[in-house]
């Protein structure tokens, strides 16, 4: 098969690269032209739009950081859809909302192609180290004929359902994201500041009930003072936004979820937003006047 992947950010790029390493024929485009002739160096073909990659491949995917710039790729004049041809496999690894995923699987429906929600879920490194959990909503057919390029990113790959369903598991994964890591930055800084030695107070909680992957992410790089951006405050921003547009859609009360989001937004305001997510500890500290920093620091 022939595969197209387009945007080539921070998850993207890794994406891509482990393709080319799994020796599939990769065709290439993103905004920024950098990226595109360093992959071309390594293998990949390139090309100067989204049409362009629709029209030479017979797989497309995309990673991409916001609802707006997903339907303009796949939507617009030059988009994907304007080239999609029966029996084209469209996969979009964005984080959205499942309305987004279904008006485009609607517009490659009427094409006679396929569209699967396929968000992701593992950071840069799990990227680069082609561990990405990938969750999947379409077509089982389709689903079942590009595992093969799934499986050069990722390690946990499932089908979920129908097309949106792979966009509300991820949702609700970042909802559990915001909240846990709001959550870690209490205890660690209450901890701290009661004068309990922040390592300490890690080593325990790691291996107790209020463990979790944030704690075990996150503590480590308060320790470091580490901020140095994987995932940003400004991105976990955006995908509870989108979560609390779901409950409301779903008529759920998101009480955790909201306060999660206005915690994150406050670290935005405060000039964080393209730090990483770990530096939401930041806020926190200077009003309890404390630093949850490890001992040789």
């Amino acid at each position: 098969m022939r595969v197209g992947f387009i945007g080539l950010g921070k998850m993207g790029r890794p994406m891509a690269l482990n393709l080319l390493r799994a020796n599939f024929s990769l065709t290439v485009h993103n905004r920024s032209r950098a990226v595109v002739e360093e992959l071309v160096q390594m293998g990949a073909s390139g090309a100067a739009s989204a049409r362009e990659v629709a029209r030479g491949c017979d797989v497309v995917l995309t990673c991409l950081p916001n609802p707006a710039t997903v339907e303009e790729v796949f939507l617009g004049p030059e988009g994907i859809i304007s080239a999609t041809r029966e029996g084209h496999i469209l996969i979009d690894h964005s984080t959205v909302g499942p309305s987004t995923s279904r008006e485009i699987a609607a517009a490659a429906r009427e094409k006679g192609a396929y569209f699967l929600d396929a968000p992701i879920s593992g950071g840069p490194a799990g990227a680069q180290a082609g561990t990405l959990t990938i969750m999947v909503g379409g077509d089982k057919g389709a689903f079942d004929q590009v595992l093969p390029i799934l499986q050069a990113m990722g390690k946990n790959i499932h089908h979920v359902g129908s097309v949106g369903n792979g966009s509300i598991v991820k949702l609700a994964n970042q909802l559990l994201v915001g909240i846990n890591l709001a959550g870690v930055v209490e205890a660690m800084v209450l901890g701290t500041r009661a004068g309990v030695d922040p390592q300490v107070m890690y080593d325990v909680l790691s291996t107790s009930f209020g463990s979790s992957a944030m704690l075990m992410r996150s503590v480590p790089l308060f320790l470091r003072r580490n901020f140095h951006p994987a995932t940003s405050i400004g991105l976990i921003c955006k995908d509870l936004g989108i979560v609390g547009e779901l409950g409301k859609e779903q008529q759920v009360r998101l009480l955790l979820g909201s306060l999660a989001e206005q915690v994150f937004n406050e670290a935005k305001a405060m000039g964080l937003g393209d730090q990483d997510m770990a530096a939401l500890v930041l806020p926190l500290e200077r009003l309890a006047n404390t630093e949850v920093r490890g001992p040789s620091l």
